[in-house]
C-alpha cells in the first residue's frame, strides 16, 4: 500500500475539483423531484462540468463484469440499488430515495462525493436510514484526525449504524483518491480481521474519500446483469453519502462542500 500525502498546494487543487462536485450535488438537490428522470439528472451534471471546463471521472470507467464502460457522470441508484446505478429514462416517483455519485476531475486532480436524497413521501422508516447514513459520514469527518487508526473510525461508524438496526455494506469501500479516482488506501466502514493486520495509521496531507453504504435490512448485496448496478440481497431500500476529505493538523477538512 503506497498512501501519497499531498501538499497544501495539491489539497487545494482538489479543494477546487470537490467544490465542483458540491456545486452539482447541490444543484441536483434542488432538481431532483416526483417525475424527473435520472437521465435528466445526468445532463445537469454535464452542463456543469462543462461549464467548469473539467472531466467527469465516472464516464468511460471501465468494468471487466460489464460489457460497456460506464456511460454517465454520475451514478443514481434508486430504492434498492446501493450505488453505481446507471441513469436512465426511470422517472423518480414519490416515496423513491435516490442516491447520487459524482466525481470530475480539474488540473489532475480528483474530487469525488455523493448524497442520497428523499422525493416526496418516503416511509418513515426509510427517512431514518437516510438520516442514520448521514450522520455515520458526519461521524467519520468529527473522527479523522491524524495519529488516529483508521479501524477506530470505522468501529464508530459501524456501531452507529448497527445500534440503529441496519446494514453496513462490506463489498464496496471508500477510498483514497488524488491524482486519480481509486488510490490507497482502502477504507472499510466497518472493521474485520483484515483492517485490524493492515490497518491505516491516519497522517497530515492523506486524502480520502469516505463513503459509508448502509442498507434497511442485510449488508449483503448483489450486482445486476448489467455488470454495474449494485442491489440489497433482500432488495430494501439502501443510503449512500461520501466526502472527500483531507487530513489536516487537527481534523478533517471536507473539501466536497460547495462555495
Amino acid at each position: 500500500m503506497a498512501v501519497v500525502i499531498r501538499t497544501e498546494k495539491e489539497i487545494e487543487l482538489i479543494r477546487t475539483a470537490g467544490k465542483i462536485v458540491g456545486r452539482i450535488l447541490k444543484k441536483l438537490r434542488e432538481f431532483a423531484d416526483v417525475g424527473v428522470t435520472t437521465a435528466q439528472l445526468a445532463n445537469v451534471s454535464d452542463e456543469i462540468i462543462a461549464e467548469e471546463k473539467a472531466l467527469a471521472l465516472f464516464r468511460g470507467v471501465k468494468n471487466p463484469s460489464a460489457s460497456f464502460d460506464f456511460p454517465a457522470s454520475i451514478c443514481t441508484s434508486i430504492n434498492e440499488q446501493v450505488v453505481h446505478g446507471i441513469p436512465s429514462e426511470r422517472k423518480l416517483a414519490d416515496g423513491d430515495i435516490v442516491s447520487i455519485d459524482c466525481g470530475v476531475k480539474l488540473k489532475g486532480f480528483c474530487g469525488d462525493a455523493a448524497v442520497t436524497l428523499m422525493i416526496g413521501r418516503v416511509k418513515s422508516e426509510v427517512r431514518r436510514l437516510v438520516q442514520v447514513t448521514r450522520e455515520v459520514l458526519e461521524i467519520a469527518v468529527a473522527e479523522t484526525k491524524p495519529g488516529r487508526l483508521w479501524s477506530d473510525v470505522a468501529r464508530r461508524m459501524q456501531q452507529h449504524a448497527e445500534k440503529a438496526g441496519f446494514g453496513v455494506v462490506r463489498d464496496y469501500v471508500g477510498h483514497g483518491i488524488g491524482r486519480q479516482m481509486h488510490e490507497d488506501p482502502k477504507l472499510p466502514n466497518f472493521v474485520s480481521e483484515e483492517l485490524l493486520r493492515n490497518d491505516i495509521l491516519l497522517r497530515k496531507g492523506m486524502i480520502l474519500a469516505v463513503e459509508p453504504m448502509i442498507n434497511l435490512g442485510t449488508w449483503k448485496v448483489k450486482v445486476l446483469a448489467d455488470g454495474w448496478t449494485v442491489v440489497t440481497a433482500d432488495r430494501k431500500p439502501a443510503a449512500h453519502f461520501e466526502h472527500t476529505l483531507a487530513v489536516m493538523k487537527q481534523n478533517a477538512a471536507v473539501l466536497t462542500e460547495p462555495e
